[in-house]
């Protein structure tokens, strides 16, 4: 019952939402109904419609569980951002320099280089914090903008192919690459991109809720996020868990590397995200940092982004900003959520 009334919440906001597009729509002259099915039937349509969604979903989750660790260890995580370019980048430099290597021993190291590399990336801001107060907020988006900036360098004038005019390292070793689900799902072709980077993200929800609820070292994390005064009353090392609460959260961006480099492109390029690690706060926040609620945020923003293409390529008069417009609308109903607690409150739905 609990669950049920936590649900409550991210379900208004989401039909909230629409019901906003739906006034937007109806002000550009077009069908809202009309639109709605083309948005959302085009990206359930198999094979394209699902293959390609859960596609996009797969880097949202990642993004999305980090936020939501570093939310439950009371950390606001902003430099997702540049944790999961950092973690692209070590699974690719392993890929390119450790390219002989068969693929039982270089998959394995391409993606601990990934997790490695957006773990130790988040770590500087956890430290900064423990270590001098620091706010993590500040430090992570100064760290964003440095991570961008010494990757596009490295990739420029050291890992560039000669003569190449995109701005991307050379390829990775062909060992490393994840297959794709087309080659095992009957009726998905292999020329979508999704791939077994999928689920390895239904893997790390699960153990990302396994690792919160079911141990002492999530307990620990919680009670810190929760009430740090508590948490160093009862013998709970505060600063400890801010850096591991800030290395977990990196860990799991750099997880968008996996996806990214040994599932799609085997390369590094530049800018290769679409703004995953900003989208991450709201999938964290629309999904209540909880594993089951940022898979279920993380497939309904990958839904918008897949079926803004048909609805600007058919519809009339809408574009494919409707999509940043229902996200949008999403992200400030969840934020005005005690407007809705306290309606309930009244009618007695909520305690």
């Amino acid at each position: 019952m609990k669950l049920l009334r936590e649900l409550m919440f991210p379900v208004i906001a989401v039909a909230a939402a629409f019901l906003v597009g739906a006034v937007f729509v109806l002000a550009l002259g077009d069908n809202p109904i009309d639109t709605y099915r083309l948005l959302i039937g085009s990206a359930l349509s198999w094979p394209d419609g699902i293959g390609y969604t859960l596609f996009l979903a797969t880097p949202l989750i990642f993004t999305g569980l980090a936020v939501a660790v570093g939310f439950r260890a009371g950390l606001l995580n902003i430099g997702v951002e540049g944790q999961l370019y950092v973690g692209a980048f070590a699974a690719a430099w392993v890929g390119i320099t450790a390219a002989g290597w068969p693929a039982l021993l270089l998959v394995p190291a391409c993606m601990i280089a990934a997790i490695a590399g957006g773990a130790g990336w988040a770590a500087i801001p956890g430290v900064l914090k423990a270590r001098f107060g620091s706010h993590e907020v500040i430090n992570t988006i100064m760290l964003n903008f440095i991570a961008v900036a010494l990757l596009g360098y490295l990739t420029q004038y050291h890992y560039r192919t000669p003569g190449d005019a995109i701005m991307q390292t050379a390829p990775i070793g062909e060992h490393a690459y994840l297959p794709r689900l087309g080659s095992f799902v009957p009726g998905l072709p292999e020329r979508i991109p999704l791939n077994l980077s999928f689920l390895l993200a239904l893997v790390a929800c699960a153990l990302v809720y396994v690792f919160l609820w079911h141990t002492k070292w999530g307990y620990e994390l919680r009670a810190t996020g929760s009430n740090p005064e508590a948490a160093e009353y009862g013998g709970i090392s505060v600063r400890k868990q801010i850096v591991l609460g800030m290395a977990i959260s990196g860990a799991l961006a750099g997880c968008v590397g996996i996806n990214e480099v040994l599932g799609y492109r085997h390369r590094y390029y530049d800018s290769f995200s679409d703004n995953y690690g900003f989208a991450g706060i709201a999938v964290a926040l629309l999904g209540r940092n909880h594993p089951v609620g940022v898979l279920f945020a993380a497939l309904l923003f990958a839904v918008l982004n897949r079926g803004g293409i048909p609805v600007d390529a058919f519809t009339p008069k809408v574009s494919r900003d409707i999509v940043q417009i229902l996200q949008a609308v999403i992200i400030l109903f969840v934020a005005a959520e005690a407007m809705f607690r306290d309606a309930f409150k009244r009618w007695g739905l909520v305690k």
